[in-house]
């Protein structure tokens, strides 16, 4: 049985102080929280900072990036030893901001995968069509892309310590959502697409997420989807009382 993950992105949010104030509000609301994994992805500059408020509760801490060297002259990156120095378990790689606004890559999201998988960090992975690819039914075509090299010389044993989320671009930031039907849709193929290149135990057992306009209200019928294991929030995880209660409807 695969456990639900709620994660959430706080993306350019929040300043240390800010992002301290949300860390405490989350800790008194699910700090007995355990039927859903919760994760919280604050920025850089609140990574050490949030995880002296949560490291003593189930929430778990993540990166919204990292680069895929340990260390060197690599100005304004930031290392997967520095990420799990600050107490992180997991981090997001390849969200559809940093491909759009950053020129990250297939290629490149591969690597970083590699990094985090070899210090032991559970990537996030983002996969997702645009809307313009979702009107040409381009949509499987894309994400199988970005399955084949994202995921490329990866073993049954990294994809067991990896999860993926599916984000339609077109959903994210605008409030509009995959229909349950739409979302359901993709994670099955998804999940066949892994079945088929790793095994049918690592495709059982692979949690993937849904990512794009999850609200309280929409939570609960996609997290009841057969092959949608969770969230990865925006918007909505900036509020301790919109992302408490999506961790709690997912369940």
């Amino acid at each position: 049985m695969r456990k639900i993950m709620i994660a959430g992105n706080w993306k350019m949010y929040k300043t240390i102080g800010e992002a301290s104030m949300l860390a405490e509000e989350l800790k008194k609301e699910l700090a007995t929280f355990i039927e859903a994994d919760i994760v919280i992805c604050p920025t850089f500059t609140a990574l050490n900072t949030v995880y002296s408020i949560v490291e003593d509760t189930p929430i778990k801490l993540g990166a919204q990036n990292l680069f895929w060297e340990s260390e060197g002259a690599y100005t304004g990156e930031i290392s997967p030893v520095m990420i799990k120095a600050c107490g992180c378990e997991y981090v997001i790689i390849g969200h559809s901001e940093r491909r759009k606004y950053f020129n990250e890559t297939n290629e490149t999201v591969n690597k970083r995968i590699k990094a985090a998988l070899g210090i032991g960090l559970n990537p996030i992975i983002c996969v997702g069509e645009t809307l313009q690819e979702r009107e040409a039914d381009k949509t499987k075509a894309i994400i199988e892309e970005q399955l084949t090299g994202g995921l490329e010389g990866l073993s049954n044993e990294d994809m067991a310590n990896s999860i993926i989320a599916y984000e339609p671009v077109w959903a994210i930031g605008t409030g509009k959502t995959a229909t349950p039907d739409q979302a359901q849709e993709i994670h099955a193929f998804i999940r066949g697409w892994i079945k088929e290149k790793f095994s049918t135990l690592i495709s059982e057992n692979l949690r993937i997420l849904y990512g794009g306009s999850v609200k309280p209200e929409n939570s609960k019928e996609l997290m009841g989807q057969a092959d949608i294991d969770g969230a990865l929030v925006g918007g909505a995880s900036l509020k301790e009382d919109s992302f408490a209660q999506i961790a709690k409807n997912a369940v």
